[in-house]
């Protein structure tokens, strides 16, 4: 009698066994989307307001009924701005989460690492600030909805030239891909146009003291200074030459776009020129989400990164409910994962707050270029403008 209890009873734990497993394989109740940025550090103002961005879209999304009746969920990383975490962060979120795409990293080294891992397992991923070249060039599954340095720096270089009339700069770069790649671009383009740089100058991420390499760049005696870095680093550029009394123009890229500098040195940033995203018309999506974020997050303004990181989670909201209009089934990551980054490239005139998105082949934003001129602490738009047969021109 023990005997059969015994086998009954086996067979019990069996027959449960596969029911339970089973259950375990079922499709998951929430579409999760990753996250990559640092949230904390130096430089976590811009992390943590391109994933309070994503936050708040994912917020709105689920308040309108989610995507084919699934509510989104956001699992932010913190990368810190470093390879190693943003690296560790993609792990995560892929092998243990398997989030159905992910939007970031902020910044461009991490990006280049976590695009190489996107497309060797299949994940989309949506950076809305990296902006190195080479982060869209393998050509599938990485998109990114911040123009591309080539565009950045093509742009600006040519307007130092041809617009403000400058014939040598000085630049004064961070050691890192963003920093480098945008340097590095103004160089081989200015200089073809005529230009001299007549002074290249680095440094190191988290360098306090640039005074060094501002006497350097002094003694050259340039019209003007590139400094195309992350907030921390230009601010403290900008106070130091002013100690020094460098009355000399300052230049910068789309880094300066995060309102963070009028904080660190709000006192010198008056005059800066900077080229960064275009800016789009005020239309209501534009307005609607700027008024959303300053409530939601306690009257903090969005910066152009965050807007993009907004728009990029609409992008996927878009991409996922054809997905699923097309049959598509979470039971199969990988499967579902591909059909998404079908659609994110099917992506055709998506209407953001940023105005209308479309995506190369490559996966870099079709866009043209914004350029700003600080005066104080406000950043006044001059206008959008393209490099048509080799001239700076002037689109709005």
């Amino acid at each position: 009698m023990k005997k059969i209890l015994a086998i009954a009873l086996v067979a019990f734990i069996a027959v449960f066994s596969v029911f339970a497993g089973g259950a375990s394989e079922e499709a998951p109740s929430t579409l999760k989307i990753g996250f990559i940025g640092p949230l904390t550090g130096d430089n976590a103002n811009y992390g943590i307001r391109c994933s309070n961005a994503a936050r708040l879209a994912i917020n709105e999304i689920n308040a309108a009924g989610g995507v084919n009746g699934m509510q989104l969920e956001l699992i932010a990383e913190d990368s810190q701005g470093s390879v190693d975490r943003a690296i560790s962060s993609y792990e995560k979120l892929a092998y243990t989460d398997n989030v159905v795409a992910i939007i970031g990293p902020v910044f461009t080294s991490p990006a280049l690492a976590v695009a190489q891992r996107c497309f060797e397992d299949g994940v989309v991923m949506i950076s809305p600030s990296a902006t190195h070249k080479d982060v869209t060039a393998l050509g599938d599954w990485v998109y990114r909805t911040v123009p591309s340095d080539s565009l950045q720096s093509e742009v600006a270089a040519h307007y130092f030239y041809e617009v403000l009339g400058y014939r040598n700069i000085a630049c004064l770069y961070a050691m890192n891909d963003y920093s480098q790649g945008l340097a590095e671009g103004v160089e081989d383009t200015f200089t073809s146009l005529g230009g001299t740089i007549t002074s290249m100058q680095t440094c190191m991420v988290g360098d306090r003291d640039f005074r060094t390499q501002l006497g350097e760049i002094r003694a050259t005696n340039p019209e003007a200074i590139y400094i195309p870095n992350y907030t921390v680093e230009d601010a403290q550029i900008l106070e130091q030459a002013s100690q020094l009394g460098m009355n000399i123009p300052f230049l910068s890229s789309d880094g300066f776009s995060d309102p963070e500098i009028y904080n660190l040195a709000g006192d010198f940033t008056d005059g800066v020129i900077y080229v960064g995203p275009a800016q789009a018309e005020a239309s209501t999506i534009l307005v609607d989400f700027q008024a959303a974020y300053s409530e939601a997050y306690n009257g903090d303004a969005p910066d152009s990164f965050a807007t993009n990181s907004y728009d990029a989670t609409y992008i996927l909201r878009d991409a996922l409910t054809r997905v699923f209009e097309n049959g598509g089934d979470l039971a199969d990551i990988d499967a579902f994962r591909a059909s998404v980054n079908d659609e994110v490239k099917a992506t055709d005139d998506f209407e953001g707050a940023n105005g209308i998105i479309n995506f190369a082949a490559n996966g870099d934003m079709v866009a043209s270029q914004g350029v700003y001129d600080v005066e104080g602490t406000t950043p006044v738009y001059v206008g959008s403008f393209q490099v048509v047969d080799n001239h700076i021109v002037q689109v709005d």
